[in-house]
């Protein structure tokens, strides 16, 4: 069972005191090779449909089959360690096809030239490791102070994945259970094609809909998560659902669907609300920044000691600031990248920003469900708002927007990717040091791969195409035309500014319900059942650990199938898998799905033989 108690009482698996392996040869080559396998099932994945997968579990439960059963290797932290490294390729692709994507879209309209492959390789290398080092000194802020308070679902499942594998560890049942049934639901829904992946039901009254998707991912995450920030988010899906959108239809002249209210007004508003709320954050938070980096230059350990426990060892202050000089430099200097000297100081600003608001939204909600291309929206408006005033406009300006937000999309993503991996180290007892040493290996790998797979999905299909639709770099493209022809509807964004404002005015947890804004309703919505089943679980039986175990086995399942079918598409595989033509079964099928999700968690948190440990 995992410690749950908060600060320094917290006891991690591996005592301090306890070197076992974790940085080695074997470590740093499966990491390397699952980074540049999940970097690029995750860049096509995004570009076909918009969204990605978080692939730390995934990584983990393939490290544990490589490294405990093939490799006859005992050390979990040398598991940790290679899903450490192979999770940077995942979340390095997904901030860069959020926004690179736009530079070829230009590029075929005539407006400039294709990008090199060395501008893409610096931008993702830059983006990644600023998302490394603006997440060092917030490690001691949100993944040790905040024990307790952030659940980090991805890094807390990833941790009890790994945890359920040691020979002595109880609670495998429901780990690999839950792997079993996720991955069968989810290749019924994604790969058989038989069964809808969500629920959506007309309000023709309210001129609207309510949904919900049928994953068992989502429900998992509300379950961990708790009531409690199940509820913000669902409440930030009411007020853009059933509030917001009914609003816009009632007094627009035209007729719009929902859907098309949401991406072409709520996204903004959400927008302005996640910067809004991220602002705040950053305020509350920088107190405990400041503290952590005090200690980090003048405490040198233990007191009387002089040695830094093992599991408190980051990378230095000097190093950080040192790292975070050179990459400014970079932006600066290099011919190649289209950034000034204070566009560069605006990436350090926004990235720090961002850099905090990822990692403290994804100890919340899950890597999965952290909004990085709304963050990307905020930072864009403001970028392009600026180069537009400064005289930096027409396709030059619009290509240092770009660039700006590349980069700052890179970091939010890595940032939230390293607080889970953070989390899981600190769990089981790794060294933050050499974790945040494999964070920076994965990501100077996939910053070298990443190009060559932009390159090569656009050659094959063409960004903006049927088969890569690129949805959010349209979206990114369209903010950034719009604010330079001033076309941008600037009174949706701070619409966004001032419910976030509010909110904080009355005590509610602003970043949550930001959150819950921005998001489909359809990813809220089984993120408040999940949080509702926790609740009935936890009246019926006080600490129950079982379906928090058979969730992370969820996550995990769903995961690890969502990477075979991404291969699969990218491969040509899929079109055989598709059954949906001859047995095809309706919304009949959704609800069913859903209701055996729902009763087997519950079975799970309550039910059983015993309460596994």
């Amino acid at each position: 069972m995992i410690n749950e108690k908060k600060g320094n009482d917290f006891k991690p698996y591996i005592p301090s005191d306890k070197i076992i392996s974790e940085l080695t040869p074997t470590s740093i080559i499966l990491g390397v090779i699952l980074a540049v396998v999940f970097g690029g099932a995750n860049a096509y994945l995004g570009l076909r449909v918009g969204m990605t997968i978080s692939s730390s579990i995934p990584a983990a439960v393939i490290s544990m089959g490589l490294v405990r059963i093939v490799l006859r290797r005992d050390s979990v932290l040398e598991n940790n360690m290679v899903q450490t490294i192979g999770s940077a390729g995942e979340s390095l692709a997904a901030g860069a096809i959020f926004t690179m994507p736009v530079w070829f879209l230009w590029a075929r309209e005539g407006k400039t030239e294709e990008p090199g492959l060395a501008t893409m390789t610096t931008l993702a290398l830059i983006g990644g490791l600023l998302g490394v080092l603006f997440m060092v000194p917030l490690r001691n802020a949100l993944i040790v102070k905040e024990h307790g308070v952030l659940n980090y679902p991805e890094g807390t499942a990833c941790a009890r994945v790994l945890l359920a594998g040691e020979k002595k560890q109880n609670g495998s049942g429901s780990v690999f259970a839950g792997i079993g049934v996720a991955a069968i639901i989810k290749f019924i829904i994604d790969g058989l094609k038989i069964v809808p992946s969500a629920i959506k039901i007309r309000l023709t009254g309210l001129n609207t809909r309510i949904s919900t998707e049928v994953y068992p991912a989502l429900l998992s995450v509300g379950y961990i998560c708790g009531l409690k920030v199940a509820s913000y988010l669902f409440a930030g899906g009411i007020i853009s659902w059933l509030v917001i959108i009914p609003l816009i239809a009632e007094f627009s002249a035209n007729p719009m669907t929902p859907d098309y209210i949401w991406s072409n007004y709520i996204r903004y508003i959400g927008a302005g609300a996640v910067a809004a709320g991220g602002i705040i954050s950053l305020v509350k938070t920088f107190p405990v920044i400041i503290s952590t980096f005090k200690t980090n230059l003048f405490n040198t350990g233990k007191k009387g000691t002089g040695e830094i426990e093992r599991t408190n060892r980051d990378l230095s202050t000097g190093a950080i600031i040192s790292g975070v000089i050179i990459l400014a430099a970079m932006m600066w200097i290099l011919p190649y990248i289209p950034i000034s000297l204070p566009g560069a100081l605006l990436v350090i600003v926004f990235g720090f920003l961002f850099a905090t608001v990822s990692s403290r939204m994804v100890g919340m909600v899950g890597s999965s469900n952290n909004p990085v291309s709304g963050m990307a929206i905020a930072t864009l408006l403001v970028a392009a708002t600026l180069l537009r005033i400064t005289g930096n406009t027409g396709i030059k300006g619009m290509l240092s927007a770009i660039a700006i937000g590349s980069i700052i999309c890179i970091v939010a993503a890595m940032a939230g990717d390293t607080s889970q991996d953070l989390k899981t180290g600190y769990i089981l007892g790794a060294t933050p040091k050499k974790q945040q040493i494999g964070e920076i290996i994965g990501i100077v790998v996939s910053a070298f791969t990443i190009g060559g797979v932009l390159f090569l999905l656009d050659k094959a299909w063409g960004f903006g195409s049927e088969e890569l639709s690129a949805p959010q770099a349209t979206l990114m493209k369209v903010v950034v035309e719009g604010v330079m022809d001033k076309k941008l509807p600037w009174a949706l964004v701070l619409t966004g500014v001032f419910i976030a404002i509010a909110m904080e005015l009355v005590g509610v947890m602003v970043l949550p319900v930001a959150i819950g804004i921005y998001l489909p309703l359809e990813l809220t919505a089984p993120i408040m059942a999940g949080g509702i089943i926790r609740a009935l679980a936890d009246s019926g039986k006080k600490n129950t650990d079982r379906g928090i175990l058979f969730c992370s086995g969820l996550i995990a399942g769903e995961g690890l199938i969502g990477i075979i079918l991404a291969i699969c598409a990218i491969t040509g595989v899929s079109g055989r898998l598709d059954m949906s033509g001859s047995l095809y079964l309706g919304n009949a099928g959704e609800y069913l799905l859903l209701l055996i999700i729902s009763l087997l968690i519950y079975y799970f948190a309550v039910g059983g033989k015993r309460n596994e440990k």
